[in-house]
């Protein structure tokens, strides 16, 4: 039996947060239905048409689920929603702030009629405050939450390459609904909660609003190095590759300026005895790095970082993670299915004993209307 065999969740979501947060649910077993606008759909369907003519994004999020089209613009469509939502056990929406109350589902209203009900609601600020109603993309809240300020280079402030705060506030809503599920077991009651992007992503941003409260200073832009540890980040090789490493104590430092760099005598310069001093003189420190790597290539420098036991990494492109030994050798790849035929998809990062995670088909819009209507009593032009 799956870990959440035998939940049902309902869910009123689009785009990222909402829909990531789902699948985990239902790659654990529970049966998500995923509630869309009839003919349209959930709009991140339409985001590009990459992966065979679907979008990335969508098949990302979204394998695994039944798909409903309901127009709750309608009494038939509001009236199914009920429904579904009698027979669930988790109902999810990031719809905008206000918009399901107005359609007549308050959330404490839900978990009155129905007190084993987990109502879960993503939004991009939470309900209160001045920016309740402030429109919310990722990359806003990036701002928002002050990643850009810190991520890239000194002179160009930059966003991180994925949708951080979709993912952040997805993976709160999994891990709450979880929370709650387990809570339920013990007393017998549901809950609400709500999760805002914003709230979760500055849990995410703990170590630089902590240094710069308390420091007197905002930890500086530095790439892909990092702010406080040095050498830590991108050196170049004499193929002209990039090769990352990561050095974290001075037993490290130690064994990289005599078995890397052959220069001993660097461990006793006054501007090298601490990593505090390290990252303060950082582009001398680089000079003298990339000048001993000139004379390697990237594989000869990786090779040597290894066998000193340095960390170190190689600056893969996405089709060299794709294509990656590791999660070839761990079997990490599946083949899920779609409505244009077969994907390979990375399975769940969290491996149990006994337990295979669901990796049922990304369903077509509107794929199951016809057969969950059905059974709540209800017929198709409800859509």
């Amino acid at each position: 039996m799956l870990p959440l065999e035998g939940i049902t969740v309902v869910t009123l979501e689009q785009a990222i947060a909402a829909p990531f947060a789902t699948r985990q649910l239902a790659d654990m077993g529970a049966r998500v239905i995923k509630i869309e606008r009839p003919e349209v759909g959930d709009f991140a369907r339409n985001y590009d048409t990459t992966v065979n003519g679907l979008s990335s994004h969508f098949v990302w999020c979204n394998r695994s689920k039944e798909s409903i089209e309901l127009d709750l613009k309608t009494e038939e469509g509001k009236e199914a929603l009920r429904r579904l939502i009698g027979k669930s056990d988790v109902f999810v929406q990031n719809l905008a702030p206000g918009a399901i109350e107005r359609m007549g589902f308050i959330p404490d209203e839900l978990t009155e009629k129905h007190p084993e009900l987990i109502v879960c609601s993503l939004s991009g600020y939470g309900k209160g405050g001045p920016y309740e109603t402030k429109k919310a993309y990722d990359l806003l809240v990036q701002c928002e939450a002050g990643l850009v300020s810190i991520t890239g280079s000194e002179e160009i402030p930059s966003k991180a390459g994925i949708s951080i705060a979709d993912i952040a506030a997805g993976m709160y809503a999994y891990t709450g609904i979880l929370t709650a599920l387990l809570n339920r077991s013990k007393t017998g009651k549901g809950t609400v909660m709500e999760i805002s992007m914003l709230e979760a992503l500055g849990e995410w941003m703990g170590y630089p609003k902590y240094y710069s409260a308390y420091g007197g200073e905002e930890p500086r832009r530095a790439g892909a190095s990092h702010a406080t540890i040095y050498p830590y980040g991108p050196f170049t090789c004499g193929d002209g590759k990039t090769v990352f490493i990561g050095l974290q104590n001075e037993r490290e430092w130690e064994s990289f300026c005599l078995r890397i760099l052959e220069q001993p005598q660097l461990t006793d310069n006054p501007k090298f005895e601490s990593n505090y001093k390290r990252a303060e003189n950082r582009d001398e420190l680089k000079s003298i790095i990339e000048r001993n790597f000139k004379s390697k290539t990237s594989e000869e420098v990786i090779e040597k970082v290894e066998e000193a036991k340095i960390a170190n990494a190689r600056l893969n492109s996405m089709k060299d993670f794709f294509e990656h030994p590791q999660l070839t050798a761990r079997n990490r790849w599946q083949q899920v299915q779609t409505p244009v035929g077969e994907i390979a998809a990375l399975k769940p990062p969290v491996t149990m004993k006994n337990v295979q995670s669901v990796m049922n088909p990304i369903p077509a819009l509107g794929e199951h209307t016809e057969s969950i209507l059905k059974e709540i009593g209800m017929h198709s032009q409800v859509k």
